[in-house]
């Protein structure tokens, strides 16, 4: 709408007036006569672009500044670290607290050990738009180590120019709703002046989006004897190298990817490993391809181990003692949102983030307050970019959400499905088993096409894949030759 109606007919008939190519910020349009002068200054009147900050400079943090710049919203990514990368930004530092119960304690956030390498192929690591290619000078693998992952990010924020929207070194110490009518946020942050000294600021937004993953609050194996037990206990989350386990007898709780990879690392070093699993029976037996290497199945559903003694045994379901040195929690983590003061709205219950419609958007606070990269059990990035994509099209008003109310009621369903089928809480925001249901319904929410099949039976199948090849499965399995096969065959 023009703010005089008059100037409408002269404009349309293209009496002396061109429109400037340059817009001023508040969304008024320039007009120049033919000789370049400024004739008049006309408000044409356009689509509200709300300033929305993003908490974390990761991997889930960039493509949602990426979706949200696209959506012609005003961006601000606060970045706690002094790079791009979040969890894939590589530290040798670990926490003075290796357990990682201490509140006060300095909080490392990255997890990576030195020698980690990703455990899914790079083809299904990539963004819809932009794949993760093999780079000249690069780790050809297609399991490549952190550091090409790392480089993938920082090229992925050099093409899309997001460099100008982050600000590092800012940590983010509280997001509050302060002018719930205007849904206007308060985000304070703190930068290190010195060793000693912070400098703190507020800022106002009309929304935020919440991205500081899910990698750095340990949970660690719950047992009797743990916090008496006098021998050195560590989360994974604090390991970076095997020379501190040499010749040492080490219990590793834990069956997931880190748990074999660090079980891999030290047990040439360690004078004995033992792993605490969970399995359909009590039983002990010895690892293949390790000589010094045991596995102790455990069929209590709430710990790992039977008890840890003060004499420094640790006990296990099977009957069998150890004299150990080590006890290396390879048992996750839990969310944590330290900065959140929503007054109870959303709050964080034996790992459940709650309530989240569809794990992203609290039915009271929504679109303004939203979640991104919450789900496990799921391909990390196509997840993470579709619910960006949601947030961003919803905050720009392409897209519609339902009414509060029906939000709310399909959160209290899925809780009551949950409940009767004796799933437990902690998960939550564990992902289907054996389809992609969740990525399937965002990609309809979004009006694009679903993955492709291929990505959906290379993700189920990676338990059997890991398990046909073993140790080695990185390097022996030929993907594209696989994903040629199975496109063959659909």
């Amino acid at each position: 709408m023009l703010l005089f109606p008059w100037i409408n007919k002269h404009f349309n008939s293209g009496a002396g007036l061109k429109e400037s190519k340059s817009r001023y910020s508040n969304g008024e349009t320039q007009l120049l006569n033919r000789s370049g002068k400024p004739s008049i200054v006309i408000v044409l009147k356009m689509r509200q672009s709300y300033k929305v900050a993003v908490v974390g400079g990761g991997f889930a943090g960039l493509v949602t500044a990426r979706e949200l710049k696209r959506e012609g919203l005003l961006v601000t990514v606060f970045e706690k670290a002094n790079h791009v990368g979040g969890i894939w930004l590589y530290n040798s530092r670990v926490e003075t607290d290796l357990l990682g119960l201490d509140p006060n304690r300095e909080i490392v956030h990255s997890s990576l050990y030195r020698s980690l390498r990703v455990n899914l192929p790079r083809q299904i690591m990539g963004f819809m738009d932009y794949p993760f290619m093999k780079k000249e000078g690069g780790d050809p693998r297609t399991f490549p180590d952190h550091e090409e992952v790392l480089k993938f990010l920082e090229d992925f924020v050099r093409d899309f120019r997001l460099m100008e929207l982050i600000r590092f070194g800012h940590e983010v110490v509280r997001v509050e709703l302060t002018d719930e009518a205007r849904h206007k946020w308060v985000v304070e942050s703190r930068t290190r002046e010195t060793e000693s000294r912070w400098e703190s600021k507020e800022e106002l937004f009309e929304a935020v989006v919440i991205c500081n993953g899910k990698h750095t609050e340990p949970k660690i194996a719950e047992f009797p004897g743990r916090d008496a037990w006098p021998g050195l206990q560590m989360h994974s989350h604090n390991y970076r190298t095997p020379e501190q386990f040499e010749n040492k007898i080490v219990v590793l709780i834990g069956n997931g990817s880190s748990a074999k990879d660090i079980l891999k690392e030290i047990s040439p070093l360690a004078s004995q490993v033992h792993q605490a699993i969970r399995g359909p029976d009590s039983q002990l037996k010895r690892l293949e391809n390790h000589d010094n290497a045991w596995q102790h199945s455990m069929t209590v559903t709430y710990q790992q181990i039977e008890c840890a003694r003060k004499d420094g045994k640790v006990v296990f379901q099977d009957g069998s003692i150890v004299d150990a040195d080590v006890i290396i929690h390879c048992t996750g983590y839990k969310f944590h949102f330290p900065f959140l003061r929503s007054n109870g709205t959303v709050t964080v219950d034996d790992n459940r983030v709650g309530p989240l419609y569809k794990h992203v958007f609290p039915p009271s606070l929504a679109p303004w307050l939203s979640f991104v990269a919450l789900p496990y059990k799921a391909v990390p990035s196509l997840v993470m970019e579709s619910q960006a994509k949601w947030v961003a099209k919803v905050l720009s008003g392409k897209v519609k959400l339902p009414t509060q109310a029906e939000m709310a009621d399909s959160v209290e369903e899925l809780y009551r499905l949950m409940e009767k089928s004796g799933r437990p809480k902690h998960l939550t925001h564990t992902l289907q088993q054996d389809k992609f249901e969740y990525e399937n319904w965002l990609a309809t929410q979004l009006d694009i096409r679903p993955p492709e099949r291929w990505k959906e039976i290379m993700f189920f199948s990676m338990e059997k894949i890991k398990s046909y090849y073993g140790d080695e499965y990185r390097d022996a399995w030929d993907v594209d030759k696989w994903i040629q096969e199975v496109d063959c065959s659909n």
